[in-house]
């Protein structure tokens, strides 16, 4: 089963792979990732963002974040650059990342949101999560606690 690390200052090893495979699916939230990360534009390490990594068996498996949302006109944090190697989907990896996520992000505030637009897999995934669908201006689902009925529980 992997294992789900709280990412520290360095990109975990196998980012590239990831991104590489994001990249050949026409996701680019992995080649973002590490030129944010690179630059120094987002780091996850500061207003309560976290990033989350999946280690299967030495390899990273994926990988998940959340950062403070800036458009939602209350207190928020949002669901970002989440994203598994295709070969290691369908064994509950992305469900562990956004729980880990998701705990992290709820100490910080009532409100989750997040931009299930990069694929066709995400909305369902994230209302299964208990994520309701929004129109809202950057982003698409929004859980809040205590409100949504969702599968999720607290780790």
């Amino acid at each position: 089963m992997a294992e789900i690390l709280r990412v520290g200052t360095a990109l975990p090893a196998g980012v590239t792979r990831l991104a590489e495979a994001a990249a050949a699916e026409g996701v680019r939230n992995m080649q973002k990732l590490v030129a944010d990360w690179q630059s120094g534009a987002q780091r996850f390490d500061a207003g309560g963002a976290a990033l989350f990594a999946a280690i299967e068996q030495g390899d990273l498996a994926g990988v998940g974040g959340v950062k403070p949302e800036t458009g939602a006109g209350e207190s928020a944090m949002r669901m970002h650059r989440f994203y598994v190697h295709p070969s290691y989907r369908r064994l509950g990896i992305a469900k562990r990342i956004a729980h880990a996520a998701m705990s992290h992000a709820l100490m910080h505030a009532p409100l989750l949101t997040c931009n299930a637009r990069a694929s066709e897999a995400a909305a369902p995934f994230w209302m299964a999560l208990g994520f309701a669908p929004v129109d809202a201006a950057g982003y698409t689902h929004i859980f809040r606690i205590g409100t949504n009925k969702s599968a999720w529980q607290p780790c």
